[in-house]
């Protein structure tokens, strides 16, 4: 078993890149993920929910709209007893309107759970997760 791994996988959608990138934020995850309702602990209004964590290692858009030059969502995620990592979303926008979405996901093992966990994220199994996400996307987009 695997105790440390790297994916990334691509989508393009068709909204902006203003529509979109929000969508990657805990907030904005709750319009097209069924049961995701995060828990704000500080400040527990979630004023500051436009980046996954205050801490050191968030990479956040400012209200200037810099993510038209590719500026990422970047955050840890650690799921206790199993696994620590880093989940990072860049858009661009499309020729035609669009966006593309690139999801990397670093992940490093924290028990027999978490390596169990990774040896069955292969790079299919992660390319169709992030599948699933363009879909559920798409049918918010067109709402």
């Amino acid at each position: 078993m695997t105790n440390h791994l790297e994916r990334s996988h691509s989508i393009v959608l068709s909204g902006p890149i203003d529509r979109v990138f929000p969508l990657f934020t805990p907030t904005g995850e709750t319009l097209w993920v069924d049961g995701w309702d995060p828990e704000f602990l500080h400040p527990q209004d979630g004023r500051r929910a436009r980046a996954w964590s205050s801490g050191p290692l968030t990479v956040m858009r400012p209200r200037s709209g810099p993510a038209r030059t590719g500026t990422p969502w970047r955050y840890v995620r650690v799921t206790p007893d199993s696994r620590f990592g880093f989940v990072e979303v860049a858009c661009r926008p499309t020729a035609d309107g669009g966006t593309e979405a690139s999801i990397a996901y670093t992940f490093t093992a924290l028990s027999t759970a978490g390596r169990s966990y990774l040896s069955e994220l292969t790079e299919d199994a992660f390319a169709q997760m992030i599948e699933g996400w363009k879909l559920r996307i798409e049918a918010w987009l067109q709402v």
